[in-house]
């Protein structure tokens, strides 16, 4: 993954980004030596997004077909989440 310091960032802007983003579809973006924040294109955002929410689907299918899930009115469910 390529490496952007907060000073290139600061100097060069967003050329600075898109010549780490020519090398790896991410960035992770150095303040003072330490990691704080990963930059990408949005093309690899929606993939990444995408990505996330199918395997939310495919949890919660797994959890349907095991039996892990309570049917209840949406009284009943405010209810149960306020003695939680």
């Amino acid at each position: 993954m390529s490496q952007i310091s907060a000073n290139d960032l600061k100097t060069k802007g967003v050329a600075a980004i898109e010549a780490a983003l020519a090398e790896a579809p991410e960035a992770v973006v150095s303040v003072r030596g330490k990691e704080r924040f990963v930059v990408m294109d949005i093309a690899h955002y929606h993939y990444l997004r995408e990505c996330e929410l199918d395997a939310a689907l495919a949890q919660t299918r797994t959890d349907l077909a095991a039996g892990r899930f309570t049917q209840e009115s949406p009284e009943a469910h405010l209810a149960r989440l306020d003695t939680l």
